[in-house]
């Protein structure tokens, strides 16, 4: 077990969700945008998903399964892993819901917000119970091998998407979380990062109509 684990990465993508759940606030309450067009074709709806499954997928992969052998034979710490898999489920289709109206032709811009609303509720709710609860209980129980693996497999899940998905995780951290992310690259994605990546998702209007990452 350890106290030295490096959560950093973990902080790091929950402020960036954080951060596009108020872009999707203020996209669906804006009176002068049609949200439901911007959803569908704008970069930041499909950047935010992108990050979300890949953030969620090495979760479920790699960091509830170590959590659940280290704990066999202590059921209240095992519900909550049950809980977390619940709350990630739960996300997931209110996405799934999001999508779908979406591609319905004329689809109201009401039941968009309502959808939005249940995504932001739930997904902040998630993210601050895996804080308070699961983060304490990583750094007691996980040992600093099982956490290894379980950095390597979010990498991992992150490097299909490299390009759009690091200068993501990057926009808005403070500088010293920037400086530590950046120092775990290998130096080939470090040079990428820093002098193609990051410049050309600084010029993507993510949040605009019609706009690809």
């Amino acid at each position: 077990m350890s106290d030295a684990l490096d959560l950093t990465v973990m902080y790091a993508m929950h402020g960036a969700l954080r951060r596009d759940l108020a872009q999707l606030d203020r996209v669906t309450t804006a009176a002068d945008c049609d949200p439901v067009r911007v959803l569908a074709t704008a970069a930041g709806w499909t950047l935010f998903k992108q990050a979300l499954r890949a953030h969620h997928a090495a979760e479920d992969d790699a960091l509830w399964p170590s959590l659940r052998r280290n704990l066999a034979g202590r059921p209240k710490d095992l519900g909550l892993l049950e809980v977390m898999e619940a709350e990630h489920a739960a996300v997931a289709a209110v996405i799934q819901a999001i999508d779908e109206l979406l591609a319905v032709p004329g689809a109201a811009p009401l039941r968009l917000g309502q959808l939005t609303d249940a995504l932001t509720r739930g997904l902040a709710g998630h993210l601050t119970h895996e804080e308070d609860t699961a983060f304490p209980l990583i750094r007691r129980t996980l040992t600093t091998e099982q956490w290894a693996h379980f950095s390597q497999v979010h990498a991992r899940h992150i490097s299909k998407d490299a390009p759009v998905l690091l200068p993501w995780l990057l926009d808005g951290a403070d500088k010293p979380t920037a400086t530590r992310l950046l120092a775990q690259l290998p130096a080939p994605a470090y040079a990428a990062c820093t002098a193609r990546w990051i410049p050309a998702y600084a010029a993507l209007d993510r949040w605009s109509p019609g706009t690809t990452a």
